[in-house]
């Protein structure tokens, strides 16, 4: 479709990822019952205007029951897990302190804290805050990430499955580079706009939905951190298999012949805690053959997802010096 930008009011704002401000410079991509996508001409970026997505509410994302299915679940599986995101931080940053925006039920953390990491997370949804500092006794700020204080400096920061989820990528990022300390390094995992399954299957791919706002690709995403200091280092394809079981195989399995359409978070938590109680050397090789079939995926670059890392490029020596000597 062609229809110009400025049938919405709320639109009417510049592009999150190169700033294209034109209101003719933008076309809707997808049309949905209840929303559109739409696409900047300029970038490729695409997005769900925030006058779709007033409802949307991730103070309250996750539910207590979902906590109570987390709480019984392998620790093992949930850390070895989390191992495997670490590999790549470890090459650049073998200690130091980790930010993660989005921590959800703080396992990432869990994994850095036991690997030598010193840790903090930052997550909007209550019940997955009070579940870290409870269950794990690790600092968790429970808000917007735009409200953090910015007190502290840090040498990684991670945002898992978690900026497309956000109205303003661009405020987020340009917080979290002020953050980095130098050299230091943001991580971002989000589904991939330009990936083969986006292509192949259109407006009926999984990501396409209002919980997600922002979709980016393996140009977008670079060119948003290139804006605000980050020099992309590393565009790796992940497929995350664990949600190809718990959002597609379980629910197949668990839901044929009973004439639900759906199944709830604490269900599918519930039935992969049951696939998942195994002796340990059968959760050892299970772990075993997930690390091994991510990572030939990920060089074929076969999967949906990307993980961008970028870093923060250090000052300038011209600005150094210049701001040494002071005012003329």
């Amino acid at each position: 479709m062609t229809a110009p930008i400025g049938a919405y009011s709320e639109i009417h704002r510049a592009c999150a990822v190169c700033g294209n401000a034109d209101h003719g410079a933008f076309r809707i991509r997808y049309q949905k019952p209840t929303f559109s996508v739409w696409r900047c001409l300029r970038c490729g970026f695409l997005f769900i205007p925030p006058e779709y997505r007033k409802a949307v509410d991730y103070t309250e994302y996750k539910s207590a029951d979902v906590a109570k299915q987390v709480a019984k679940a392998d620790l093992w599986m949930k850390t070895e897990r989390n191992r495997l995101r670490y590999e790549a931080i470890r090459r650049d940053h073998p200690s130091g302190s980790v930010l993660d925006i989005g921590c959800g039920f703080g396992h990432f953390l869990l994994t850095g804290l036991e690997l030598g990491y010193r840790v903090r997370g930052v997550e909007m949804c209550r019940a997955n805050a009070a579940f870290v500092n409870a269950q794990f006794d690790i600092p968790v700020w429970q808000g917007d990430f735009l409200e953090y204080p910015e007190t502290e400096r840090y040498d990684v920061i991670t945002l898992w499955d978690t900026l497309e989820h956000m109205d303003r990528p661009d405020r987020v990022v340009s917080k979290a580079a002020r953050l980095l300390a130098p050299g230091g390094t943001l991580v971002i995992q989000v589904p991939q706009a330009d990936s083969f399954f986006a292509r192949l299957l259109g407006e009926r791919w999984w990501a396409v939905g209002l919980d997600h706002a922002s979709y980016f690709s393996s140009k977008t995403l670079p060119l948003l951190c290139a804006r605000h200091g980050l020099r992309t280092v590393r565009i790796r394809s992940s497929i995350e298999l664990k949600n190809v079981l718990v959002y597609v195989l379980l629910p197949a399995l668990a839901l044929s012949g009973r004439g639900k359409r759906t199944l709830e978070a604490s269900e599918r938590q519930k039935a992969f805690n049951r696939m998942t109680r195994k002796p340990l050397w059968i959760r050892r090789c299970m772990a075993r053959m997930h690390h091994a079939v991510y990572r030939a995926l990920s060089r074929l670059r076969i999967g949906d997802e990307m993980v961008v890392s970028a870093v923060k490029r250090p000052r300038p020596r011209s600005c150094r010096s210049i701001k040494s000597i002071g005012p003329l």
